[in-house]
């Protein structure tokens, strides 16, 4: 495996003993780690072996791996190392993956970019003076640039499928609840994933995740036939196809390289034997939406213990305080309200069509630095409001708890940069979703299209 140039950053520092310069990965290698399973099975045929067995894969630094320190992104966090690993966690190890370290992520995961305090500036393997997106900052920095084959990552507005769309990759975000952890996060809006480069791996990671979790609040059974082997099958034709690129925020501009995906999407599912449909989706109204959903968004990091709270970014802290400001009577009705407003976005996917194609973004992937231009500097919630264009079309399916997923169907002619489109399904249809996708990779083939840092 290769050391990255020193032009961006996907690691933080959570193995024990391991140092990590400002750009660069931590030096604990993981051959050694990588040795270890093998000798475990050296008498095992190679059905035996788990699906994974030996495969590198690195952890975002919001998930718990037993004797490493979970810094949430963060400057203030407890650097105890966690007493046990995640369900997460041990799902991919159980599955043979190798742990290579942990990725970058913004503080608590609430803006899609990482340029910290904690872990400095993350940057595209395509164009360093770009972001990678986030929060899955990291991840999509590691994937893009041939450090790892596939990256954990987590979703609760948007951050598997903003990094995939800035790094080329593929990023699905699972129905709620499909993916369970040790506790339910922003009332099922927020999930765990990964980001891969083909649709197969993206599936085949999926078998491993969505697992049936008794001690869950919630959890569906384990779904009967997997994921992978829904890529076997020839992929159903007639599907009605929605389409939406008007962004839920009114007066927001979609960047001509965004919606280029869109109709390079569009054109290739028609000549597959789909049919586009001119229903609009309909969108609940915008203010409503919004402050539902702020008032559970700002509660994301909750229940993360902090060793010093005076340390918190000031966004996070303006969030922590406009939490607390609000009532549990204010909080559950918010919580109802969000519920009740998702549910005519839903009930389109029976009644309408079957899969809803979007831009993932409204923009390209932004300029490092970009939260701080335009003014706005004495507003401790302006980084958030600049991400408005990165999460503006895949935060609603958060909301609403659709399986989502980000492909890199097109380049930006003028910078060479990629540009991801966002397939949406009805919940539970993650099987949908991939054999659509697939036929879009077959199509359009992007695995091959790499930066040249990898």
């Amino acid at each position: 495996m290769r050391r990255p140039t020193a032009t961006w950053n996907g690691w933080t520092s959570s193995t024990p003993g391991s140092t990590r310069s400002a750009t660069g990965p931590t030096k604990t290698s993981a051959k050694p780690r990588a040795r270890q399973p093998t000798r475990s099975y050296a008498a095992a045929s190679p059905e035996d072996l788990p699906p994974f067995h030996g495969v590198p894969l690195p952890v975002k630094d919001f998930l718990d791996v037993a004797g490493w320190p979970t810094t949430y992104g963060s400057a203030c966090a407890d650097p105890a190392p966690a007493a046990a690993s995640a369900p997460v966690v041990r799902r991919f190890t159980d599955a043979g993956f190798v742990l290579l370290g942990k990725t970058t992520t913004s503080e608590f995961g609430s803006v899609s970019f990482t340029e910290s305090e904690a872990l400095g500036i993350s940057r595209n393997p395509w164009d360093p003076g770009r972001s990678p997106g986030g929060s899955s900052s990291g991840a999509g920095a590691a994937v893009a640039s041939g450090m790892a084959p596939v990256a954990h990552a987590a979703d609760g507005g948007g951050s598997i499928r903003v990094p995939a769309s800035c790094t080329g990759l593929v990023g699905l975000k699972p129905t709620r609840g499909l993916v369970t952890d040790a506790t339910v996060h922003c009332e099922g809006m927020a999930t765990n994933g990964v980001l891969t480069r083909t649709v197969a791996d993206s599936a085949a990671a999926l078998d491993v995740l969505a697992r049936h979790d008794p001690a869950a609040w919630w959890s569906p059974p384990t779904p009967r036939r997997p994921f992978a082997d829904t890529l076997m099958t020839a992929p159903p034709t007639g599907l009605r196809i929605g389409v939406l690129v008007d962004p839920p925020i009114a007066g927001m501009d979609v960047d001509p390289a965004c919606l280029a995906a869109v109709d390079t999407t569009l054109r290739t599912l028609e000549a597959a034997g789909h049919d586009l449909v001119d229903v609009p989706l309909p969108l609940p109204p915008t203010v409503e939406l919004i402050a539902a959903f702020t008032t559970i968004w700002n509660t994301a990091a909750a229940g993360i213990p902090l060793a010093d709270p005076d340390r918190v970014e000031p966004h996070n802290r303006a969030l922590r305080e406009a939490a607390r400001a609000v009532g549990s009577w204010t909080y559950a009705e918010a919580v109802q309200r969000t519920q009740r407003l998702s549910r005519r976005v839903v009930e389109a996917f029976d009644g309408s069509f079957d899969l809803l194609v979007t831009p993932t973004m409204a923009c390209l992937p932004p300029p490092v630095g970009f939260w701080r231009t335009g003014g706005g500097d004495d507003d401790p919630l302006s980084p958030l409001r600049k991400c408005y264009p990165l999460g503006v079309f895949t935060s609603l399916f958060n909301v609403t708890g659709q399986p989502a997923i980000s492909l890199p169907v097109h380049h930006d002619d003028t910078t060479g940069l990629p540009v991801g489109v966002q397939l949406v399904a009805a919940p539970w249809r993650e099987d949908l979703l991939l054999q659509v996708s697939r036929t879009l990779e077959l199509a359009l083939p992007w695995a091959g299209r790499r930066p040249a840092v990898s």
